[in-house]
This record gives structure tokens, C-alpha cells and sequence, in this order.
């Protein structure tokens, strides 16, 4: 009896869990099904890969991508580390700062940064993307790596401060190579939304030379006019990074995002 409920519960789990993924997986299925109809898969997606500017696009999103996590990783995890184990003044006031800047959509902040990088001089610059994309995925992850963080024994870190290690050296040596967890749910999480950034590098980048592979579609618009198959194709090459990077390192962003929920 027991062996009976507990397969149907499992059923019904299943059932649930099938429904709930149709509305996210139907746009995939639905772009695949454009991206083959017409003259076929092959010669669609054959004729966007043969264009100059896909990999001119895709090596500009890679190196965005590349200088928004490796900033976003430094910032992050520093100022996690001071909020949660620095005696610093204003600590609680500065982290609440932070999650208040979460109620921010990029596209409230659009008309400051335009007047920003117009006065820096940026427009046209990759920095107007990168700068800004870094800085509005770091008050989400350090709300994670914060709460990761906190759960670290402060036991480790006196022994550290006994063995003569510096506020610094403890936390390289003790805080990051006990973060792995939370560094991979990190680095995942701000490569998937620089390489999926739209609007920032549709307002700053309008040199064709400095766009990025999400400009790919708008771009091919204008290449291929009406020809939908080419357009939906690109789209597919856009999202098989970000599909890739999940189902490779699927288990590290799943076992963060867990223990940073536990701890």
C-alpha cells in the first residue's frame, strides 16, 4: 500500500513537473521547427553560418561575456566576504543598499547610463556594455555568495589569524577554495546574462564591427528581408551556449544554489 502511494505520488510529481516545462521548452521547439522548415535545416543554418559577421558577433559577445564574469566573480565574492565575516561600519546598511538595487530594471537605469557613457565618452566602446552588465549582476550574487559565505565556520578563520594570516590571506586561502559551490552558480549565472544581453548592446554598440551575437537576428533582418527560416536559425546558434553551459555544468549551479539555501 505504502509502495503503491509512493508511486503515485511520483507520478503525479512527474505529471506536474512535465506541464510546468511545456511553456519554456514550446518557444525552443517552435524556433527549431521555423530554423528546418523552408529549404531545409542544412541550408538554413548553413547559410548563417557562412556569414563573416557570425563570427565577428560571437567573438565580441565571448570576450563581454568573459570581462563581465571575471568582474562580476572579483566583485562579488570580495564584498560577499566583507559583508559577512569583516567587522566593516555601515555593514548591514551597505548590504541592504544592495538588495534595494535589485528593484531596478536595466530599462529604468537605460536614459542614466546613455547620459553616462555619452559623458564618458564610451559610446561605441564595449566598456558601455561591459561596466554596466557586471554592475547589475553583482547585487543579486552577492546576496547568494553572502549567505554561502556566513555558513563558513568562523572557527577556520581564527585558526587562520593565529597561523598569522591576513584578513586577505584568509580569504584566499580559506573563503574561496570552500566557495567552489557558490562560485560555479556565480560564473554560470553572469555568463548566460551577458551572452543574452540585448538591449544594452542594441543602445551603445551601433558600430556593426563591436555588436554582439544577440544583434544576430535584427541584423540578418535586414540581410535575408523576409526569409523568417534564416532569421529563427540564428536565433537557435544564439541559445545553444547558453543551453550547453547549463547542461554541462548543470550539477555544480544546482548543488550552489542548494547549499546556498541551506547555509
Amino acid at each position: 500500500m505504502i509502495e503503491l502511494r509512493r508511486t503515485g505520488a511520483r507520478a503525479v510529481l512527474q505529471a506536474v513537473t512535465t506541464f510546468a516545462i511545456v511553456p519554456f521548452l514550446a518557444p525552443f521547439v517552435v524556433m527549431l521547427g521555423v530554423a528546418s522548415s523552408g529549404e531545409g535545416a542544412v541550408a538554413n543554418f548553413g547559410a548563417v553560418l557562412d556569414r563573416p559577421e557570425l563570427t565577428r558577433f560571437a567573438l565580441n559577445s565571448a570576450v563581454i561575456a568573459a570581462l563581465v564574469v571575471v568582474i562580476t566573480y572579483v566583485c562579488t565574492m570580495t564584498a560577499a566576504y566583507a559583508l559577512a565575516k569583516l567587522r566593516i561600519r555601515a555593514r548591514e546598511p551597505i548590504f541592504y543598499f544592495l538588495v534595494a538595487a535589485l528593484t531596478l530594471p536595466t530599462a529604468a537605469l537605460t536614459v542614466p547610463l546613455f547620459i553616462t557613457v555619452r559623458s564618458l565618452g564610451l559610446y561605441n566602446n564595449p566598456l558601455s556594455v561591459i561596466l554596466p552588465l557586471a554592475a547589475l549582476q553583482i547585487s543579486f550574487n552577492v546576496l547568494l555568495a553572502r549567505q554561502f559565505i556566513r555558513g563558513i565556520p568562523d572557527e577556520l578563520l581564527e585558526a587562520a589569524d593565529l597561523d598569522g594570516a591576513s584578513a586577505f590571506g584568509a580569504f584566499r586561502h580559506v573563503i574561496l577554495p570552500l566557495s567552489r559551490p557558490i562560485t560555479a552558480v556565480i560564473l554560470i549565472w553572469s555568463f548566460v546574462g551577458a551572452w543574452n544581453e540585448y538591449l544594452l548592446p542594441l543602445i551603445f554598440l551601433q558600430d556593426t564591427s563591436q555588436q554582439t551575437l544577440t544583434l544576430l537576428p535584427s541584423y540578418f533582418a535586414s540581410q535575408f528581408s523576409a526569409d523568417q527560416t534564416k532569421i529563427f536559425a540564428a536565433s537557435c546558434l544564439i541559445a545553444l551556449p547558453t543551453v550547453i553551459c547549463y547542461i554541462a555544468f548543470q550539477r555544480y549551479f544546482e548543488r550552489g544554489l542548494t547549499a546556498g539555501a541551506l547555509k
